[in-house]
């Protein structure tokens, strides 16, 4: 297991490419139990996929069944059946135990090796070379896939990110700020959320405190000061490091906003979902996510891209960097042998083709395009920088993101470190610094070295917990 200040490099270093993010796809109303997705109709394998989010746009639906369509054309022995789906911390377990989530799921890149080690996830290794380029997927995000054993579980498959501040143009227009000039410190920030709040009565930051997101947030400020929440020695053990400075240091940024500044709004219960729905709303001035949200911001909160803006999460001490991640495909182990053939042509065709084919690549943009969908919002490569330019060559006539709006972020990403999620029981390490997050934002007098010292205890008991299930 690699230390979590591995960079996510590329073949070409750790440049940042402009690649598609997929439309989602969502649930067609003829979708069958479960027990249907797993038997086949003569010789037609039955295959249930993920779809959207619950509340995508009419155009995201029409965009899955037009590209249901074409595959199931394309591959006449297979019925693809797709379902909602939104990956939560708080519900994936209990959807798993019970035998509720489709034959392809995705999950985050911090769940595949413990879900693999668990033999929860089918091994696709054998599997691994009929995907495009051979496979050749670029070897710092296929990591994340692999086994203790050398065997890759899950698939790259999209959102393969970096921390971004997302900001709303107009809110920064109304306060009297450049929108073409967001903050690049953390003292700009907070100067610009209190102007924000002050001038328009919304909140000028948002922050994540919900269902492990405020933990999940609380570390990307940590990496973003330099500091790390989980340390992991050369012989893989792992230490809980949640109370260090950088962390202090971050909690005292939201609490002086909080308390001092009153820039924050009223809403502490935020989480990936209801802070999308703030800000595409208008209530949030900025707010820190991965870079790719753009696509959802505007499928499944109708966001006007005209108040979109983004730009560098601010990078200040030693060590500073950007919290990467991203997202993968998993193939449920009840599948059988021909469902997990039949995943792989859907996992390449849906998420994978249109990096390879300029004929996929060209058609994908031309359809997302007419269903109203974002085309060209930036992503990191999956496969090498090179594929990544090629892949952007093709769709650049159809993109219609607006990618000058998106230049402070893309300008910068190209020289910022990227450094990896925590690798141990990184849910239960975010959950345990959770409760911190939310006691700063709800009680000006909340004792932020107590907070961080049972959330240091809380974590290194679930990171012990998690190494010992291992072994």
């Amino acid at each position: 297991m690699k230390s979590i200040h591995t960079r996510l490099a590329t073949a070409g270093g750790a440049a940042l490419a402009l690649a598609l993010v997929m439309t989602g796809c969502a649930s067609t109303p003829d979708t069958p139990d479960k027990s249907d997705s797993n038997s086949a109709s003569g010789d037609q394998v039955v295959l249930s996929v993920v779809g959207l989010k619950a509340g995508s746009t009419d155009e995201a639906y029409k965009g899955l069944a037009e590209q249901v369509a074409t595959f199931e054309a394309d591959n006449p022995g297979i019925k693809i059946v797709t379902r909602d789906y939104e990956w939560k911390a708080t519900t994936f377990a209990a959807d798993l135990a019970g035998g509720t989530l489709p034959d392809v799921f995705e999950i985050p890149f911090t769940d595949s090796k413990t879900l693999a080690a668990n033999g929860q996830i089918a091994d696709m290794n054998d599997y691994l070379d009929q995907f495009p380029y051979g496979g050749a997927f670029n070897e710092s995000v296929l990591q994340y896939g692999t086994g203790a054993d050398g065997h890759v579980y899950a698939i790259p498959a999209k959102s393969i990110y970096a921390s971004g501040l997302h900001y709303n143009r107009d809110l920064f227009t109304k306060a009297g700020l450049d929108p073409d000039k967001p903050p690049t410190t953390w003292d700009e920030l907070r100067s610009a959320a209190k102007a924000i709040s002050d001038a328009t009565g919304e909140a000028g930051f948002c922050q994540m405190a919900a269902n492990n997101t405020g933990g999940w947030q609380l570390t990307v400020d940590t990496f973003a000061r330099g500091g790390s929440v989980e340390s992991v020695a050369a012989d893989g053990k792992a230490t809980a490091t949640t109370d260090n400075a950088a962390t202090k240091a971050s909690l005292e940024f939201l609490k002086a906003l909080r308390w001092e500044d009153n820039s924050m709004g009223a809403n502490f219960t935020l989480d990936w979902g209801s802070i999308n729905q703030a800000f595409a709303a208008g209530q949030c001035g900025m707010y820190t996510s991965g870079q790719d949200v753009y696509v959802s911001l505007v499928q499944a909160n109708d966001m006007d891209p005209a108040i979109y803006g983004l730009g560098m999460i601010p990078l200040e001490g030693d060590g500073a960097g950007l919290l990467g991640g991203g997202t993968l495909a998993a193939v449920n182990t009840n599948a059988t042998d021909a469902q997990k053939e039949a995943a792989v042509k859907w996992i390449s065709y849906y998420y994978l083709d249109r990096y390879s084919s300029e004929e996929a690549a060209v058609a994908n943009a031309k359809l997302t395009l007419a269903n109203n969908q974002p085309v060209g919002v930036p992503e990191l490569p999956i496969f090498s920088k090179e594929d990544y330019d090629k892949y952007t060559q093709w769709i650049e006539p159809y993109v219609n993101v607006p990618l000058d709006q998106m230049k402070p972020f893309i300008d910068g990403i190209e020289s910022a470190p990227l450094i990896n999620e925590p690798p141990v029981a990184t849910q239960d390490v975010y959950a345990a610094m959770e409760p911190a997050v939310q006691a700063v934002l709800t009680d000006e007098n909340a004792d932020i070295d107590a907070l961080l010292a049972e959330a240091n205890t809380t974590a290194q008991r679930a990171i012990d917990k998690a190494q010992t299930a291992e072994q």
